[in-house]
C-alpha cells in the first residue's frame, strides 16, 4: 500500500511497514495529538500485512474524570478503527504514593511496566510509542541541567530493548509535533489535550512553555534544531565510544559469576578516563548491578581505582562499597568488584 499522504510517507520511510505488518505490534496511545497521529498512520500503512496492531492505554488516574475520558476516548478510537485495545489504571493515588524521585517519574516507570507486561503477554514483538523530535529536544536540555555525559546527550534511544522479547520503537524523533497535529487536522481526526500538560510545576513542562520559548526568542530561533544535532553527534561518538568499550571489555573483563568480576587493570593503562568509565557502566548494566545510584563521582572513583591499579599507584583506599553493595577491591594490576549478600 502506497502511502498517500506526506507524515504517512516519512514514517514509512523511517520504519518501513514490511518490517512490522507481519507481527504483533502495540501501539502505545494515550489519546493526545501525537499517539493518535501514530496510531492513525500505523493503520494506513498496515496494508495486507498478517500481523496485529493492539493499543496499550495507561490510565495514570491522576486527572479524575479527565483520567477516565481519555481513557474512554481511546477504546472508542480503537473500536472505530477495528483494533484490540489493551487499558492498564494505576490505583487511586498509588503513583503519589510512589513518587519519591517525583511524579514525572513514577508514572514514567508504571507506564513501561504496563507496556512491558502487556506486549509479553500478547507476544508482540514490538511496543511503540509516539515521541517526537520536540520530545527528543526536551530530554536533551533536561538532561544538560540534570548534569549528562556524552551518552545522555544523544537523548532517546530510536530503539531499544523491552523485556526478553520485545523491542521499545520510537520511529517519531526526527517528526515536528505541529506536523503531527497537522496530519490530524487534516484528516479531520480528534484527539484529547492533558491539561498537565500546562502544569509548570513539573520540570518537563516548565522546559517546553518557559525555558525553550525563552530561548529561541533572545538566544537562537533555531534551539530546537541546535539540540537535535547535538543529540545526533553525541550518537555518534558514543557509537564509536561503545564499539571501543566492547572490544576492551572482551580483553580485560571476566565476569566469573553473577556477583563477581575480575578487571585487568594493567591492560587499560593509557585508556582515557572517559572509557574506563563507560566500561565501567557496560560492566554494571551486563551484570544487571543497580545503576540508579550510581553518579558521577562513584563512576571517577572507580576509574581512579582501575587506573591506579594499572599503574601500581592508586592513591585511592584499599578498597570501597558502591551503591548496589558492590565491593571494589584493588590489587596489583586489577580490580576485583564484587557484589556482597545482604
Amino acid at each position: 500500500m502506497s502511502a498517500t499522504h506526506p507524515l504517512e510517507a516519512e514514517l514509512a520511510t523511517t520504519w518501513p511497514p514490511e518490517h512490522w505488518r507481519d507481527l504483533t505490534a502495540l501501539l502505545a496511545v494515550s489519546g493526545g495529538g501525537d499517539s493518535v497521529a501514530l496510531m492513525r498512520a500505523m493503520v494506513a500503512l498496515r496494508g495486507g500485512g498478517v500481523g496485529r496492531l493492539v493499543v496499550a492505554h495507561f490510565n495514570h488516574n491522576l486527572r479524575g474524570d479527565e483520567s477516565a475520558a481519555d481513557e474512554a476516548f481511546v477504546v472508542r478510537l480503537s473500536q472505530q478503527l477495528d483494533l484490540p485495545c489493551r487499558v492498564g489504571r494505576a490505583g487511586e493515588g498509588q503513583l503519589v504514593a510512589e513518587s519519591r524521585d517525583g511524579l514525572e517519574a513514577a508514572a514514567r516507570a508504571a507506564r513501561y511496566w504496563f507496556l512491558e507486561q502487556t506486549a509479553a503477554g500478547l507476544g508482540a514483538r514490538y511496543a511503540v510509542t509516539a515521541h517526537t523530535a520536540d520530545d527528543q529536544a526536551e530530554t536533551i536540555l533536561h538532561r544538560v541541567l540534570r548534569g549528562t555525559g556524552i551518552g545522555g546527550l544523544a537523548g532517546m534511544e530510536r530503539a531499544r530493548p523491552l523485556g526478553p522479547a520485545a523491542a521499545l520503537i520510537r520511529p517519531l524523533l526526527d517528526v515536528r509535533r505541529a506536523e503531527l497535529i497537522a496530519y490530524l487536522d487534516d484528516l479531520g481526526q480528534p484527539y484529547r489535550r492533558d491539561s498537565s500538560n500546562q502544569d509548570t510545576r513539573l520540570t518537563r513542562n516548565r522546559i517546553r512553555h518557559d525555558l525553550l520559548p525563552q530561548l529561541a526568542r533572545q538566544f537562537n530561533p533555531a534551539v530546537i534544531d541546535a539540540l537535535l544535532r547535538l543529540g545526533r553527534l553525541a550518537g555518534e561518538a558514543q557509537a564509536t565510544i561503545g564499539a571501543m568499550v566492547d572490544e576492551l571489555s572482551e580483553q580485560c573483563v571476566v565476569c566469573r559469576d553473577p556477583q563477581l568480576v575480575e578487571i585487568d587493570a594493567a591492560r587499560l593503562a593509557g585508556q582515557t578516563r572517559h572509557v574506563i568509565r563507560e566500561l565501567l557502566v557496560a560492566t554494571w548494566r551486563r551484570q544487571g548491578w543497580a545503576l540508579r545510584a550510581m553518579g558521577f563521582t562513584e563512576w571517577d572513583q572507580l576509574a581512579s581505582m582501575v587506573l591506579g591499579s594499572g599503574s601500581g599507584r592508586s592513591s585511592s583506599p584499599p578498597k570501597q562499597v558502591f551503591p548496589g553493595r558492590v565491593l571494589a577491591e584493588p590489587d596489583e594490576g586489577r580490580l576485583t568488584l564484587r557484589r556482597l549478600a545482604r
